[in-house]
């Protein structure tokens, strides 16, 4: 049981999240009740209590929660003593706790071999050019699904092999294309793209077009890359976003430094893109050129 005095001070605190902070009844319920479990397990007067009282807390509920539940239970104790020393003279003897690190889920992405065998399109149609180009863009840029979709043909310079991004909040961005990409890019622009206009409707100004002559849409984009993966016989759920991390995680593989990769990926801090990481940086830097420009099936790339 919790004493009298520890009780009418944790009242009071459930009084401040509730009227002062105005949090709501569940949230305040939760922090009460994980308050309420920290003191019955010590057994302590609050001002008896210290900071190894807490540490030792967390290193016995370790073995019986998940990491987002104890952090939770850290907030909660950490939110009382604020409170206690801010309003009722306790010091503070939760300042410094930590909470855990939460293990970070790595992104899903493609061996190189999975990649190697999505591009490997059989070209017959138009259609087949443009999802051929498509992909070659989408793994050499690592651009979102949004970014790809909303591209003009006036985003692309062939010559200086560049693309105008607008990324999250409209921020713009040059990003540098792959002279494979900007070969494929280049024949479905002056072979196969008019190929898919309509006729009688007027001609979209977006780089890749759909089966009417409209810029292609986000669930057209996913739907294409299902079919592919499928083709490819690649077992995993394909989206623009593997993709995405797939080129960043064999940029980091051949030696690129986080900096340079946050740039391409347009991400606001090095914070984001230092989940690629993981990766050991078992390739060479030059590997790079080697596969993104690569030649195969003896297949030039001449632009």
């Amino acid at each position: 049981m919790i004493d009298i005095e520890n009780n009418e001070l944790v009242e009071d605190f459930k009084k401040y999240l509730m009227l002062e902070r105005r949090y709501s009844d569940n949230t305040v319920e939760s922090y009460i009740r994980d308050v309420r479990m920290f003191l019955i397990s010590l057994g302590k007067d609050v001002d008896d209590i210290s900071k190894g009282d807490i540490e030792d807390y967390i290193l016995e509920i370790l073995p019986t929660l998940d990491s987002s539940s104890i952090n939770r239970k850290i907030a909660s104790i950490k939110s009382f003593f604020k409170y206690l020393c801010n309003f009722r003279g306790f010091v503070n003897v939760a300042e410094g706790i930590e909470s855990l690190k939460r293990k970070q889920r790595l992104p899903k992405y493609l061996t190189i071999e999975e990649v190697d065998r999505l591009l490997n399109i059989k070209l017959k149609s138009a259609f087949d050019y443009r999802n051929k180009a498509m992909l070659e863009l989408l793994y050499a840029t690592g651009l979102r699904a949004s970014e790809l979709i909303n591209l003009d043909t006036t985003n692309l310079d062939l010559f200086n092999m560049t693309l105008k991004v607008h990324g999250k909040g409209n921020k713009e961005r040059i990003v540098p294309v792959s002279k494979m990409a900007i070969k494929y890019l280049a024949l479905y622009l002056a072979e196969y793209r008019s190929k898919l206009f309509v006729k009688k409707k007027k001609a979209c100004d977006k780089l890749f077009l759909n089966n009417h002559g409209c810029g292609l849409t986000r669930q057209g984009l996913y739907k294409i890359l299902k079919e592919l993966s499928v083709n490819a016989g690649i077992d995993k759920d394909i989206t623009p976003h593997v993709l995405r991390h797939s080129f960043a995680t064999h940029l980091i593989e051949c030696g690129a430094d986080i900096r340079s990769v946050q740039e391409l990926l347009g991400h606001e801090n090095a914070e984001t893109t230092e989940v690629y990481t993981h990766l050991a940086n078992n390739f060479v830097a030059e590997s790079y050129n080697k596969y993104f420009n690569r030649n195969k099936n003896g297949d030039e790339v001449n632009v």
